[in-house]
């Protein structure tokens, strides 16, 4: 079959080039798109000479000897991070600790941090880590760590600077939006653990499922969480579900793909399209709904990312589910892991976009909830409720469409002052509230049924 298809192409391919050869034009036109093939390539072998004769001057004529593999490693980690803030190499160091990540267990302070213009931002804090305990938050900056400065390391070795051994201590410098000077924290490290998902019944009616990330764990905790609910509540009592996906950074694809399985019978989850038709890619669901069809709420906000907005997006286009909370955080680009052979590490590199099943692109615009419901943030975190959105990162990939700045992305770590949690209980007992309502006394009074 792939002989017959590559044959076919071939004869396309020399259709069309004789029949522009033979038209009046055809001759000038073929000998343009040659020179002008010519001079791609020439300019490409000139820009490899100069990187050639610069490698040679620096070798030769620098103040102190150089190591040539890191010469080559800064020089392929400024290749990559000229393309968008997602695209990295990783050395054999960081591919392995990478692994590490995915697999669910990992050593360090339990943040997803991302750079940008030279320093640390963080991404979200995972839960019940010494970040989140600290009171690390999204949209943090990340300047120094034990006195070194971040500014002029790569992603990578920051990441490594801030792992460490257990029960050893690091201090950090932080810079948050709008505070007068710089916060200083210090964290003891642990081993992170990273459980993701957590649940429990909710007033003997509803099932909340909370997804912290999209680990290689994250399915089968979903798929327990969800028989354990059905054993402590009678079918016939059970409301339905609440999946709190708020400030979930993301992780693997086929995590996500599986979570949306677990929780709608069928359908397409996401497509990725990447620089050729050719290349894309759809996911659907298998496996069945384990929740038998009880109605859903999800809730999102500006730290959900990646993973995250992908089964927001495809619960949301066939009308699974209901989404509460604010504006998802964009990052719709998909990175492929590119193993480099035996001691030369991997490259994430950024091969395609993703799209929800109506063939939306989240991408720069993020997920937009049916109910937007903002929380009432406390003085203290006002300066820092908000995170940086995909569309505020450097060096983005353009959306198609009208760019969406981030969302608000504070979470009341008490669950009676968290309106969209709130919100998403009314939905499913059958009453609605004013997302925009300011106290308990107003929000009493706008309750009203909601039909059938």
């Amino acid at each position: 079959m792939r002989k017959h298809v590559g044959f076919f192409l071939g004869t396309v391919a020399g259709a069309c080039l004789t029949l522009l050869v033979a038209s009046p034009q055809g001759a000038h036109l073929f000998a343009v798109a040659n020179a002008a093939a010519h001079s791609d390539t020439s300019n490409t072998y000139s820009q490899l000479n100069l990187f050639g004769e610069v490698f040679e001057k620096i070798k030769s004529d620098y103040v102190e000897k150089p190591e040539d593999s890191k010469l080559v490693e800064g020089a392929i980690n400024g290749m990559i991070s000229s393309l968008d803030p997602h695209s990295r190499y990783m050395n054999e160091k960081g591919w392995s600790e990478m692994q590490e990540t995915t697999h669910g267990e990992f050593g360090g302070l339990g943040i997803e941090v991302t750079m940008e213009d030279g320093f640390v931002k963080v991404v979200a804090p995972i839960d019940d880590t010494p970040a989140s305990r600290a009171g690390i938050m999204s949209g943090d900056v990340i300047t120094t760590i034990d006195d070194d400065q971040i500014q002029g390391m790569t992603l990578d070795q920051a990441v490594n600077k801030m792992k460490g051994a257990p029960n050893s201590s690091i201090r950090l410098k932080i810079i948050r939006k709008d505070a007068d000077k710089p916060i200083e924290v210090s964290i003891t490290r642990e081993i992170i653990r990273v459980r993701p998902v957590k649940y429990h019944v909710e007033g003997g009616d509803i099932g909340y499922i909370r997804i912290t990330s999209f680990n290689e764990q994250t399915t089968e905790g979903l798929r327990k969480a969800i028989a354990e609910i059905q054993k402590q509540v009678p079918q016939d009592k059970l409301a339905g579900y609440v999946v709190d996906l708020r400030n979930n950074p993301g992780g693997l694809l086929d995590q996500a793909v599986s979570v949306t399985s677990t929780l709608m019978q069928r359908g397409e989850v996401v497509s990725t399209r990447g620089r050729n038709p050719e290349e894309t890619q759809r996911f659907t669901a298998h496996g069945g709904d384990m929740t038998k069809g009880k109605p859903l709420v999800v809730l999102i906000n500006g730290g959900s990312a990646s993973a995250s907005e992908i089964v927001a997006g495809a619960l949301h286009d066939h009308k699974r589910a209901t989404l509460i909370g604010t504006r998802s955080f964009g990052k719709g680009s998909v990175q492929t892991i590119i193993p480099l052979g035996t001691g030369n590490g991997a490259l994430a590199l950024t091969t395609a976009r993703y799209f929800t099943p109506s063939g939306h692109s989240i991408q720069a615009l993020g997920i937009k909830p049916d109910i937007e419901v903002l929380q009432d943030v406390p003085d203290e975190f006002k300066t820092r409720s908000e995170i940086m959105s995909e569309a505020k990162m450097r060096g983005h990939l353009a959306a198609e469409g009208a760019e969406q700045t981030g969302s608000q992305s504070y979470v009341p770590p008490d669950e009676k002052n968290d309106k969209a949690l709130a919100a998403a209980f009314n939905q499913l007992r059958g009453v609605t509230v004013n997302a925009d309502a300011k106290n308990a006394d107003t929000k009493a009074a706008q309750k009203r049924p909601v039909p059938n």
